[in-house]
């Protein structure tokens, strides 16, 4: 691609990008009414999302959950967002900022709705889509937008889901939408959507998409109802007033924390060609009440293959770990984000050239760029240092079609356990990171109604979540068997470089991925696969647990005896990784401390660790 064709794309980025003002209004309110103003589009929020959840058929949508509603300004600005995937929440708004800047263009009026996914135009990968309305006052100026944004099925690309291994540009991957309008002036453009629906595989799209647009036109009715009873200028100066708050609580959580430069690298395994250890760089500078988030350094090779990420979601997933790292009472909205530079340099993998390929990105090097933030600042907001990542490579999707020829596809985002880190004072706990929400929860019993898989196994694995101070929660081992011919893809990294440990605590243990288990065939993907399975065929995907924080020999004994009574530490780990000796047996569950030869042992290890005699 030419420099000529190369450079507009970047500068529109940097349009995106920048700070917007704050909204016009011509009154002062008070901070009770702006709260009521504020709760009010959370539960608009609530609501849309919770309509799509509910109205669509798609089990990604409706069962994983992968969906997230936000209020956009008039100037751009995030007012509000829902938590349903909380890292939508920092992406939607930069593809409603492109529709924003198309007004003229696309003739914006009261009862429009669009959609947007194009990774060039703000969006984040392409199986994202956005559908937002915009909504007016009586004078007939444009006050918010109601955006939702939810993963779909298929892209139309040239495979099913839009995860292809080998994409080499972005067309590869799928329909790729800047702007375009479904519904005019409340009449839907049954032309466009039908293109629209034509471009996909599966027949769940119709209605998801049906969804989208009654959900966004249901809050667009809502915030007119919120307009019409206090007032547009009202609900200006309550935006206003809410993004203020957020930035100046924001900055005062920065002005806490000492003045330096922290860095960070992280590395991905390889890309899906195989290119060993792509890196994620960061340095988070803190000076005074102002925060810098620098990703200069991060991987640039132009020939790497399947890890890119948008510029939207690179800058959404920085603000993903740091919203994680402050108070959790802070309103999450755009105040948060003008208290913070973020620089990706133009043409690294987070800031790639336009048409590059983007649907992997938003595991690898997304996941990454918020690991390498936490690594960053876990010394100066240990407290809060968890990474929110999800560290697979990609789940264990499976496709096939039914009698009548029809395609399905099992995406595997159903219920699992990886990734769950300790923080200072806190074990590792739950299914998956809190960024994540209520996403990868799906019932197994659902995907079994649907498709022709049996679920044999969803177990906890001993030894798998990082030691520490604090233990990382064990990864599970998710064992499937597909009862009819399929195909099966998977991208597999976090082996070499798992989800890393914090203050000193140990990595979560390794994803590990087999196909056809039990069969002369069995092997494990060290790399990407797409292969046919046969029928009765078996994958075992072991996904990773959460790291540790804080030293291993600094866990109270008795914490690493009940682990090992609850059989998520082997005896085995407990002396070499936690410095415990037990006596008694796990088979009995008599097992006790011996407080002396721990003491003794502990002693050895740390005299191993630093090469000083440490005395007894």
């Amino acid at each position: 691609m030419t420099a000529s064709a190369i450079a507009p794309a970047f500068a529109l980025r940097r349009e995106l990008a920048k700070k917007p003002a704050a909204l016009p209004t011509s009154v002062t309110i008070d901070p009770v009414s702006a709260d009521i103003i504020r709760g009010a589009f959370e539960t608009i929020c609530f609501e849309v999302a919770t309509h799509l959840g509910r109205a669509a058929s798609s089990p990604i949508i409706n069962q994983s959950n992968e969906r997230n509603a936000a209020i956009v300004d008039a100037h751009g600005r995030l007012a509000m967002g829902s938590i349903g995937t909380p890292h939508l929440t920092f992406v939607s708004q930069l593809t409603v900022r492109y529709g924003l800047l198309q007004q003229a263009k696309y003739d914006w009026g009261a009862g429009d709705v669009f959609l947007g996914n194009d990774p060039d135009a703000g969006g984040g990968h392409l199986p994202d889509y956005n559908v937002y309305a915009p909504v007016y006052d009586d004078a007939g100026e444009l006050v918010t937008c109601i955006a939702l944004q939810a993963h779909q099925g298929d892209t139309g690309g040239k495979d099913p889901g839009g995860f292809t291994l080998e994409a080499t540009d972005i067309f590869t991957e799928g329909l790729a939408i800047p702007c375009v309008k479904l519904v005019h002036r409340g009449a839907k453009r049954v032309d466009v959507i039908d293109m629209i629906v034509r471009n996909n595989r599966f027949a769940t799209f119709a209605g998801d998409l049906a969804a989208m647009i009654s959900a966004v036109e249901k809050g667009a009715r809502r915030i007119e109802a919120l307009i019409a009873r206090h007032g547009a200028d009202h609900v200006r100066a309550a935006i206003n007033h809410a993004i203020d708050e957020t930035e100046r609580q924001f900055r005062r959580e920065i002005a806490a924390w000492p003045d330096g430069t922290y860095p960070a690298t992280v590395f991905i395994d390889h890309d899906t060609a195989g290119t060993k250890d792509v890196k994620v760089h960061v340095e988070v500078t803190v000076s005074g009440e102002d925060l810098t988030v620098d990703l200069t350094g991060t991987d640039d090779r132009a020939n790497l293959t399947g890890v890119w990420n948008t510029f939207a979601n690179s800058r959404g997933y920085v603000m993903v770990q740091l919203a994680a790292m402050i108070d959790p009472a802070i309103v999450k909205n755009e105040g948060l984000f003008q208290a913070v530079e973020i620089v990706i340099p133009e043409g690294c993998i987070a800031n790639p050239p336009p048409n590059k390929p983007a649907a992997l990105g938003s595991f690898h090097p997304a996941c990454e760029i918020t690991e390498a933030v936490c690594v960053a600042l876990s010394g100066i907001v240990p407290t809060r240092a968890q990474p929110q990542v999800y560290k697979i490579g990609m789940p264990n999707a499976v496709i096939g079609f039914d009698a009548s020829g029809q395609m399905y596809m099992d995406q595997g985002v159903d219920c699992r356990s990886m990734d769950v880190s300790a923080v200072a004072g806190l074990d590792g706990w739950g299914a998956c990171p809190s960024s994540l929400g209520n996403l990868l929860l799906g019932q197994a019993e659902d995907a079994e109604s649907r498709f022709p898989v049996l679920n044999i196994a969803r177990e906890l694995t001993t030894d798998t979540g990082g030691a520490g101070q604090w233990r990382g929660m064990p990864g599970s081992c998710n064992v499937k068997q597909v009862l009819q011919p399929m195909i099966a893809t998977a991208w597999m990294v976090s082996y070499d470089h798992p989800i890393s440990g914090m203050g000193g605590g140990d990595p979560g243990s390794p994803y590990v991925n087999r196909f056809e288990v039990g069969s002369p065939n069995e092997r494990r993907i060290a790399l990407a696969e797409q292969a046919m399975l046969p029928a009765g065929a078996v994958m075992a995907y072991q996904h990773g647990g959460g790291g540790g924080f804080g030293p291993p020999t600094a866990r109270d004994p008795e914490a690493v005896k009940e682990d090992v009574l609850d059989e998520l530490v082997s005896e085995e780990a407990a002396r070499t990784r936690y410095g415990v000796v037990l006596t008694g047996r796990l088979e009995d569950y008599d097992l006790a401390v011996d407080a002396e030869a721990t003491r003794h042992l502990r002693a050895q290890m740390a005299e191993a660790d630093t090469g000083l005699v440490v005395a007894e």
